[in-house]
Parts: C-alpha cells; sequence; structure tokens
C-alpha cells in the first residue's frame, strides 16, 4: 500500500516538473452546458371522487342485563359509507 502511494506521488512530481520546464503542455477549453428549450405543455388533470361518511342513530333491540334479562330497544350510533360511483356510473354503497 505504501509502494503504491509512494508511485502516486513520484508521478504527480514528475508531471509537475514536466509542466514547469515546459516540457508538457496541458490544453484545456471551456466547456459549456447543453441548452435547453421547454415550451408549451399542461399540468395534467386530476378528478378525484371521494367517499362521504354520514353518521347518526339507529333504534336495534339489544339484549340489556337486569337481574333477569329482558330486551329494550335502545338507540345505537350507525356509520354509512357512501362510496364514490365507480367506472360504469353504478353506486356502491356499504352499511
Amino acid at each position: 500500500m505504501r509502494f503504491l502511494l509512494a508511485l502516486v506521488g513520484i508521478a504527480a512530481l514528475v508531471v509537475v516538473a514536466l509542466v514547469s520546464l515546459g516540457m508538457l503542455k496541458i490544453d484545456t477549453s471551456a466547456g459549456s452546458l447543453p441548452s435547453i428549450n421547454v415550451a408549451g405543455g399542461k399540468a395534467p388533470e386530476v378528478d378525484a371522487k371521494m367517499a362521504t361518511v354520514e353518521f347518526g342513530t339507529a333504534n336495534k333491540s339489544v339484549e340489556v342485563p337486569t337481574v333477569g334479562t329482558t330486551t329494550k330497544t335502545v338507540s345505537v350510533p350507525t356509520v354509512r359509507i357512501n362510496k364514490p360511483v365507480d367506472a360504469n356510473s353504478n353506486t356502491v354503497t356499504t352499511q
């Protein structure tokens, strides 16, 4: 590893010596970036159809524990989700 590093160092010194003595001339020219033309175009259109969520109550018969069990009608929460219309214009409703 040290030998390789020493060899690179010696090569760099030789290049510097040749350039300073005029025996090696390195010609460089300025580069340029390519030109890019952007014209026209249009942003994509997006149409998002979102589901709606409805909250409410419905009367259901449930067993309520007491000393004995009886069936009472109580108001329980409900959730209804209306999904967006699909591609065939059919609505999908889940309850």
